[in-house]
């Protein structure tokens, strides 16, 4: 048996930016009157029109970060 040893090449990637948490990213999200995922008219208050839009917003968002 050979007694070398094979060559460690360090590879110093990248570490991205942690996400932010839902309830971070919807914080940050402005108002504006309809849902933030499919548009559906809302009060001046919400951003989402149900939980579900809410969590395919926020995994998109993931996707695309």
């Amino acid at each position: 048996m050979d007694s070398e040893q094979p060559v460690v090449v360090e590879c110093r990637a990248e570490v991205a930016a942690p996400l932010p948490s839902l309830p971070q990213l919807i914080a940050v999200l402005p108002p504006k009157g309809a849902c933030w995922y499919c548009d559906k008219p809302l009060d001046a208050v919400r951003r989402f029109c149900c939980k579900s839009c809410c969590v395919a917003y926020a995994e998109e968002a993931q996707y695309n970060s």
